[in-house]
């Protein structure tokens, strides 16, 4: 939830021409990761419950897909970038951990 928090307030400083382009497309996947999280969790068996967090990890691997394209249109500023690329590598790695425990 944090993540999604941040990428809000980085993105409210990209051109408002990309209103309805990538920010739309990066506050979606955002919002995806914890969504898909909560969703999964109510889930009756771990097998479904990991497919959720599967989906999860594809919506973290399209933010950073995003974020490294907003970085290359100089959207994002380098000293925003860092922080913002370690957070999503380590809710990765988070979701890849957890989804692992489940097996």
């Amino acid at each position: 939830m944090a993540l999604v928090k941040d990428i809000y307030l980085i993105t409210n400083s990209y051109p408002k021409t990309e209103q309805f382009g990538i920010i739309s497309q990066i506050q979606r996947a955002a919002v995806s990761i914890p969504a898909n999280i909560a969703e999964g969790s109510a889930k009756s068996s771990n097998k479904d419950f990991a497919r959720f967090l599967e989906i999860s990890m594809g919506s973290a691997y399209e933010l950073e897909t995003l974020i490294l394209l907003s970085k290359d249109l100089n959207y994002i500023k380098v000293e925003n970038f860092e922080p913002i690329e370690n957070k999503i590598k380590e809710v990765s790695r988070m979701i890849k951990s957890f989804k692992n425990q489940l097996s």
